[in-house]
């Protein structure tokens, strides 16, 4: 896979840019993914953009997350009468939330508000087990927000007929940390659960989903006051004929607390919620796609310094990006 992007942002916080350039993507895949010692590795350089976030240039996105080597595991599939079962091991996907990590594997190029809350991938071991016809259960044990503490348990139960699936995901900290990054933010000593629905079916993908989390007080690690947040957001897609699609995403996200308790800030100050709308119209033929997302995000409540702009005051914030290149092989896996 390679490809390109541009952005323009504006009311671009201080030591950021109003114009952006970089490699999104130079990435490969090998995969093994038959019999019943399998494995998947993807090795390269990307790009990670966020909407309400400033940018990351390739190089430092890649040496301050998850390395040149951001997803490796051995899948230990079952035989026979376990056919329905499978173990994988190594850095694997985070099971939570609608939004997957890397661009291409999304409608829009730069990933939502609610995905900034979430981890994105953890290092650990994961069970699958198919639960008859249309339920399956994933459980992991790992270390959240790539903290390298493996106190973490998180799991899945996926339900799928026809073109309806339903995803219930949650996962939580049985510890708790100081150690902090770019990778481990303070969520790292969180709890989060995410429900999502999907419908797919013809020229159309429709996603709500509705996600909440939690960071508990615990001064021992510097959270004077913990603080939640609850969201929701409505991805959907719609394919026209000759390559072209126009996927949109909508999305809402609050947070609990105050400046005067201390709560600790999860989003634009303590207390702060965002809006976003994204339009991303999509033009793909083969391997070769060129896309362009076009965003708003809308900070309310905030806490004066922790917004947009140069003083960080103002709660509006436009981004218009454009995303181009290739896409070799159809053997990018997801969420396992």
């Amino acid at each position: 896979m390679l490809n390109g992007m541009g952005m323009w942002t504006g009311n671009y916080v201080a030591g950021d840019h109003s114009h952006q350039a970089a490699l999104s993507n130079g990435q490969i895949f090998i995969q093994k993914a038959d019999g019943w010692f399998q494995f998947y590795l993807q090795a390269g350089a990307y790009n990670i953009p966020s909407l309400g976030t400033s940018f990351l240039a390739t190089d430092k996105a890649v040496s301050n997350l998850w390395g040149p080597v951001p997803v490796a595991y051995v899948k230990l599939q079952g035989q026979k009468s376990l056919k329905s079962t499978s173990v994988l091991i190594g850095a694997l996907p985070t099971v939570m939330g609608a939004e997957y990590t890397f661009t291409f594997e999304n409608m829009n190029v730069n990933r939502g508000l609610l995905w900034n809350q979430e981890n994105a991938i953890n290092r650990g071991i994961q069970i699958n087990q198919g639960l008859g016809k249309y339920l399956t259960a994933s459980f992991s044990w790992n270390d959240g927000y790539y903290s390298n503490r493996y106190s973490w348990l998180s799991g899945s139960l996926t339900f799928v007929k026809g073109p309806h699936s339903f995803i219930f995901a949650g996962m939580g900290n049985l510890g708790q940390t100081k150690f902090q990054t770019l990778a481990t933010p303070v969520q790292n000593n969180s709890v989060m659960y995410a429900a999502i629905y999907t419908y797919s079916k013809g020229h159309w993908i429709i996603q709500p989903y509705f996600q909440y989390s939690d960071v508990p007080t615990n001064q021992e690690i510097g959270v004077t006051k913990g603080a939640s947040t609850t969201g929701g957001a409505i991805l959907a897609s719609y394919a026209f004929k000759h390559g072209i699609s126009l996927p949109a995403r909508f999305e809402y996200i609050t947070t609990s607390g105050s400046v005067n308790q201390e709560s600790v800030n999860l989003l634009y100050g303590p207390g702060s919620n965002g809006t976003s709308i994204t339009v991303t119209p999509t033009f793909q033929h083969g391997g070769f796609f060129i896309r362009g997302d076009l965003s708003y995000v809308h900070a309310g409540n905030i806490t004066p310094g922790f917004a947009f702009s140069q003083d960080g005051n103002n709660q509006h914030q436009y981004r218009a990006t454009a995303e181009f290149g290739f896409i070799f092989g159809n053997n990018i896996e997801k969420k396992q």
